[in-house]
C-alpha cells in the first residue's frame, strides 16, 4: 500500500515553476507562455504550455494564455465563463468569426508580474510602471 496517500503529487522542478508562477497571476489579469518563461528565465513558450497541460490542473490554468488572446482550444467555454467572472478584459468576436467565442484584449488583460513576488522586472529605463502597464 502506498503511504503518500493524501500528500500532494511531486511534479517536475520546472513544472513546479511554472505552476508556482501560474498562482501569483490576479484575478483578472493573464500571462503569456511566453511571459511565464521569461519570468522564470529558463525555457520557452512550449515548454510552459506542456507543463500547464500536463499539471496545470490544480492552479488557475486560465490565467496563463496563448499570446494571440485565442482561448484555449477544447477549454474556450470553462475558460470564458471564469474570465467573467474575474472580469478579465475581453475583445467580442468578429461577426464573421464562425465559433463567435471572444478573445482576450491582451492590452489590458496582460499582466507583467511587476507588483508581485518574483524576479525584479523594472523596465529598461528603470521608470516604475503602474500595475498592469507594459512598457510598449
Amino acid at each position: 500500500m502506498d503511504d503518500r496517500m493524501g500528500e500532494p503529487p511531486e511534479y517536475p522542478d520546472y513544472a513546479e515553476r511554472v505552476l508556482e508562477v501560474a498562482e501569483l497571476v490576479p484575478a483578472g489579469r493573464v500571462m503569456t507562455y511566453g511571459d511565464v518563461a521569461e519570468w522564470l528565465g529558463e525555457g520557452g513558450p512550449r515548454q510552459v504550455g506542456r507543463a500547464m497541460a500536463l499539471y496545470g490542473g490544480a492552479v488557475p490554468w486560465w490565467r496563463v494564455v496563448r499570446a494571440d488572446g485565442v482561448l484555449l482550444p477544447g477549454h474556450e467555454l470553462r475558460a470564458l465563463e471564469r474570465y467573467r467572472a474575474e472580469g478579465t478584459p475581453l475583445r467580442e468576436a468578429s461577426r464573421s468569426a464562425g465559433d463567435h467565442v471572444p478573445r482576450l484584449d491582451m492590452k489590458r488583460a496582460r499582466w507583467d508580474g511587476a507588483a508581485g513576488p518574483g524576479p525584479a522586472r523594472e523596465p529598461a529605463d528603470s521608470t516604475a510602471v503602474p500595475d498592469g502597464a507594459r512598457a510598449e
